[in-house]
């Protein structure tokens, strides 16, 4: 499991820093409310099991991740899980809440869904419930490795 100084480290490396917050980004909504933007400017990190195969997608926080899209994208067939807390530590590294699209295992697949382009900057999670970190969709890529690929359906306001 990456560390918060770890992880400030190696971002400092590539010229971003890690903002913290006394205040509980753990969600969408309240990584938003603490960084002072929209939801959907949240690059929220989500873990999948499909088929019992772990993997990783990147979406804005307004975005649902679509089982279809995903197992096509990612080559899998079988049910589309979300694991539980345990198999998110076990497999990201990170708790539900602070996962971030850094420092990942290795072999861990990622992917970058489309909706991320629509911001010149979006705000990730860096590896706590208290933190973000301002990244472009060409540094999530360049970093992560990961593809952009259409993933995602907007989350319906019922309100």
């Amino acid at each position: 499991m990456a560390e918060l100084a770890e992880l400030k480290e190696y971002l400092a490396t590539h010229n971003i820093e890690v903002w913290e917050y006394a205040e509980p980004t753990a969600t969408a909504v309240a990584a938003a409310n603490a960084v002072g933007c929209r939801v959907a400017e949240i690059a929220k990190t989500l873990l999948f099991l499909v088929g019992g195969n772990p993997v990783a997608v990147v979406t804005c926080g307004d975005m649902k991740v679509k089982s279809s899209l995903l197992k096509q994208a990612f080559g899998l067939s079988g049910k589309v899980k979300l694991p539980q807390a345990d198999e998110v530590s076990n497999y990201t590294g990170y708790m539900p809440g602070g996962v971030c699209p850094f420092l990942l295992p290795e072999g861990l697949p990622l992917l970058l869904d489309t909706s991320l382009q629509r911001f010149p900057v979006v705000y990730a999670a860096a590896g706590n419930n208290h933190s973000a970190v301002p990244v472009t969709v060409s540094q999530l890529k360049k970093m992560t490795g990961g593809e952009l690929a259409e993933l995602c359906d907007p989350i319906l306001d019922k309100n």
